[in-house]
């Protein structure tokens, strides 16, 4: 796909002209709800995908997305704190943050908590208090003897929020799902006010990889927004921030993000971050692979059937949906082991979603992990249920 003279606008510097790339249609708008029939899952809505790149900032956007079309409610089921691989990475996290930013005793928001699990984790690692933001927190699931330390707001944050009076705000796996990007950070820089000494503090994914790995699994409805370091940090320092720190950890997977608002009218330092050139390979090793790459996994699935055995695939999550909807065919199960998720199934294809145990009865050959930081996890868990599978990772 080309540039046109209704090529859109950048929704991070408002550059005109991006260009587009990549074009999905009919998947589904969302990955993370529980259904509870195939019937419904099936049949559940599609989306669009369109993504633009702009030569400007770096950023990468679905142009046609429609906010509309995504829930985010109690039905959304979108933790990762089943995995103790995950946990581990995220109380290193929590305890890494409040060391550094000397938040022991201080005030923390998150916005866009999820079911509330990092925000205790920063509790355990020693803020004295702090108030999650999220439409789907479950406070079932948190400990009460929490609960004259941290608070919970059932909701989106936006303008009707007001001022956000902390010290530090934290914002994980969320700034990807809002398309308004620029709007967004500025609501925040607005919300903080004079508030210099508040400390921002966000994690998402990293787009240089996916481009460079093809991997098409992290390219779904929800995420509609896209993110280098560069096109990260330009975007704050855009919006009144100094950006203090742009990092990668779990595996080169995610970007940590760390930034102070300055003063209005301040020019902030620019963080270096000089991608531009390194994003522009990427998209064209993307567009020129994709097909490729996802030749690839089907012909893979295609002998395992005509083997007669089985495929199953280890995560049923956003990255598993993506899978099956461009690659998945001859697969007979979604594994998680997330107990929440057990007896539901896969928006868009209807693929059950079963428990570890159940592998002994479906005895795969195959079984597909979804994040390949997880190798080592789901190998200990098959030896442990006797499953002797082939164990290969995206």
């Amino acid at each position: 796909m080309g540039e046109s003279s209704q090529a859109p606008s950048c929704p991070a510097c408002r550059t005109g002209g991006m260009k587009l790339f990549h074009a999905q249609d009919g998947v589904p708008t969302n990955s993370c709800l529980l259904l509870a029939t195939s019937d419904e899952a099936v049949n559940f809505p599609n989306g669009d995908l369109q993504l633009g790149y702009c030569h400007t900032c770096g950023f990468i956007s679905n142009v046609v997305f429609d906010p509309n079309l995504a829930e985010y409610s109690s039905r959304y089921e979108e933790t990762q704190a089943f995995s103790p691989r995950f946990v581990e990475f995220a109380e290193a996290l929590a305890k890494t943050w409040v060391d550094k930013h000397d938040l022991a005793g201080k005030h923390v928001i998150e916005i866009g908590c999820g079911k509330g699990e990092f925000l205790v984790m920063m509790a355990e690692a020693g803020i004295g208090s702090g108030i999650g933001i999220d439409p789907g927190v479950d406070t079932s699931r948190i400990d009460p003897g929490l609960g004259d330390r941290l608070g919970w707001v059932p909701g989106l944050f936006d303008e009707s929020y007001g001022a956000l009076d902390a010290d530090a705000i934290v914002c994980r796996h969320t700034l990807e799902h809002i398309s308004p990007v620029g709007d967004f950070v500025r609501l925040l820089r607005n919300s903080i006010g004079d508030r210099l000494d508040t400390v921002v503090l966000f994690e998402l994914p990293d787009t240089q990889r996916v481009l460079d790995e093809v991997a098409f699994w992290d390219v779904y409805y929800e995420h509609c927004s896209y993110f280098s370091a560069g096109s990260l940090s330009r975007l704050f320092e855009r919006c009144g921030f100094e950006v203090l720190d742009v990092s990668l950890a779990y595996d080169d997977q995610y970007l940590l993000l760390e930034a102070r608002p300055v003063p209005e009218h301040q020019t902030p330092t620019t963080w270096p971050a000089d991608d531009m050139e390194a994003l522009g390979a990427g998209l064209a090793h993307f567009e020129s692979s994709y097909g490729t790459t996802i030749d690839t996994w089907r012909a893979r699935l295609d002998e395992v059937a005509q083997r007669g055995a089985t495929s199953v695939i280890w995560g049923a999550g956003s990255k598993g949906v993506a899978f099956l909807i461009a690659a998945g065919r001859h697969i007979s199960a979604a594994v998680d082991i997330n107990p929440n998720k057990h007896g539901m199934y896969m928006a868009g294809t209807g693929h059950r979603i079963v428990a570890p145990e159940d592998l002994k009865d479906i005895d795969p050959e195959l079984v597909v992990v979804m994040n390949p930081i997880y190798l080592d996890e789901i190998g200990d868990d098959l030896a442990k249920l006797g499953v002797a599978a082939d164990v290969v990772a995206l």
